[in-house]
């Protein structure tokens, strides 16, 4: 669980990174992003300063529906850590929080890839890095720590494996099959 939390709080801290260049001053940021220096527009203003409240909400609805941060005292008072169960009372919505942020992480990732492609700036490489490290990071906590994982933590396979096409010879040691 030590993964998942330090996921919650990384990506709480990269969306708070983003948005404190937004909110705080739209003009560096149309610096950075357009070709020639100029004046941010009221509009672009706007817009900016939006993303960039938009990217903090993200961030705490983040840490307060993953359980990360108790919402009432009644659950701190449980000595029991929060999991990525989806019967577990103090964070119901921990799993698709987790999903929601990895592919917000991995779009973000991408889009940022494709704009650096497209323009060389590298703010982009940045942002592509910082989102990249993120979506690994949530992808892994899918697979090995959520309960819905497809992963034997156990011996590391992938649990919906058949024996078509080919073999499958770890199943069959567990079964005491013969193999041939």
């Amino acid at each position: 669980m030590d993964v998942f939390y330090s996921y919650t709080y990384g990506t709480a801290a990269w969306l708070g990174l983003q948005a404190a260049p937004l909110i705080l001053s739209p003009t560096l940021i149309v610096a950075l992003l357009s070709p020639t220096v100029r004046d941010p527009t009221p509009l672009e203003v706007y817009f900016s300063r939006s993303v960039g409240f938009a990217l903090i909400t993200l961030a705490i609805l983040t840490l307060l529906l993953s359980g990360s941060v108790p919402l009432s005292s009644r659950l701190s008072e449980e000595v029991a850590p929060t999991t990525t169960d989806p019967n577990d009372p103090k964070a119901p919505y921990a799993l698709p929080t987790l999903g929601i942020t990895a592919t917000h992480h991995s779009l973000t990732a991408f889009y940022a890839y494709a704009m650096w492609n497209e323009t060389g700036v590298t703010v982009f490489s940045l942002g592509m890095l910082g989102s990249s490290a993120l979506a690994a990071v949530g992808l892994w906590c899918v697979l090995f720590a959520s309960s819905d994982g497809r992963i034997s933590r156990k011996t590391g396979a992938d649990k919906r494996t058949s024996g078509w096409p080919f073999k499958n010879r770890e199943a069959d040691k567990r079964k005491g099959r013969k193999q041939t």
